[in-house]
Formats: structure tokens, C-alpha cells, sequence
């Protein structure tokens, strides 16, 4: 269904497992090749959407030197937004603790920016997805931090693991855009190319 994206070769410049899984739900072609050390860091006056939205710019802009002709490249990068304060990934484990007890009780957003760079255009936009949180005690929060070690998460947690099973009891938007990739968002961009 996607015979426009035939003439590209598909490039996925992420790491992240919940992305590839993702993206090969959408049946499409594609390698994954990723840049040692590009810095995810943005402006301090940006908020909300354009956090994300720039940082996935940014990891886009550093392939442009190596990209080829034929390549379509696909950048993203994923926030949690609680009370006008931005969660990315934590650092250590006390830091991931503090995060979730943050989000606990609470409705949050995650927020994904994504981009699409061809050697002619470039498109990006967002996803916004409300996540609502179930009190959480410090046994669950101590439990899901040990057994599932969420370092390369955003706010500290996967949906798709037991924290999201047992904690989220709200959700309003794409429940893939929370796993990282707004899927059916960028099925509709990638039709438009």
C-alpha cells in the first residue's frame, strides 16, 4: 500500500527496539543505521511539541552529509510532559524512581517528533497521547525499576511492560505513539510523500 516509498531505501536512524518493532508493523522495508553521539539536547525556551520535534530535526540533520540520493530517513524522539516540565530518560536509578513517583496519581502527556528527510524534502511533526497513572506504591515503583531497568525510557517507564499493566488506567491518543513511534501518524506522512 506504501508503492510510493519504492524508489527510497528506508532508513530507521534509531536504537530503539520499540521502534523497530513498530516500524516493521507497518510492513515496509527498512535498515536501521545509527551516528555514534548525536546530543539530544534543545533550546531551554522550547516546550511541550517542540522538544521533540526539534530534537528529531537535529538527529536528522547530522545524516545529511552521508545520505544518499535514494534514502529516506526516519529520526524521532519521544518526552514525557508533567506540569510544564519536560522527563526525558533518567540518569540512574534514584532519578527514575523520582520520575515515577512524580507521574503517579497524575495524567501526563508523551509527546513524539518525528521527521522524515529525503536528499529534496523534509517533513516532521508530532503526536500527543494523555497518559493517566494509578497511585503507585514504593514497592511497585522499587519492583518495576529493579526487574525492568527502564533507563532508555522517557519518564521512566514502557507502557507495553508490567508498570503499564498495572499503573496506567487512563489513556486519550495513540497507545504506539507511548511505546515511541506514532505508527498510524507516519503511515498517513509517509503516504503523502
Amino acid at each position: 500500500m506504501l508503492e510510493n516509498l519504492e524508489k527510497y531505501k528506508i532508513i530507521l536512524a534509531s536504537n530503539s527496539p520499540r521502534r523497530k518493532e513498530l516500524l516493521s508493523g507497518l510492513g515496509i522495508k527498512y535498515e536501521v543505521k545509527t551516528l555514534p553521539s548525536i546530543e539530544e539536547t534543545y533550546p531551554d525556551t522550547l516546550k511541550a511539541e517542540e522538544i521533540p520535534l526539534y530534537i528529531a530535526c537535529e538527529k536528522a540533520a547530522a545524516y545529511r552529509n552521508t545520505m544518499h540520493p535514494d534514502e529516506l530517513i526516519i529520526t524521532a524522539d519521544t518526552i514525557v510532559w508533567l506540569d510544564g516540565v519536560v522527563m526525558g530518560k533518567p540518569h540512574n536509578e534514584d532519578d527514575a524512581r523520582q520520575m515515577l513517583w512524580k507521574l503517579s496519581g497524575k495524567t501526563h502527556q508523551v509527546i513524539t517528533g518525528v521527521c522524515l528527510t529525503t536528499a529534496r524534502t523534509q517533513r516532521s511533526f508530532s503526536a500527543v497521547t494523555e497518559v493517566t497513572f494509578a497511585e503507585l506504591s514504593d514497592e511497585e515503583i522499587n519492583y518495576y525499576i529493579r526487574v525492568y531497568k527502564p533507563m532508555d525510557k522517557a519518564g521512566s517507564y514502557g507502557i507495553q511492560e508490567w508498570i503499564g499493566f498495572i499503573g496506567v488506567c487512563g489513556i486519550s491518543g495513540s497507545y504506539f505513539n507511548v511505546m515511541g513511534l506514532p505508527v498510524q501518524c507516519l503511515y498517513t506522512e509517509l503516504k503523502k510523500l
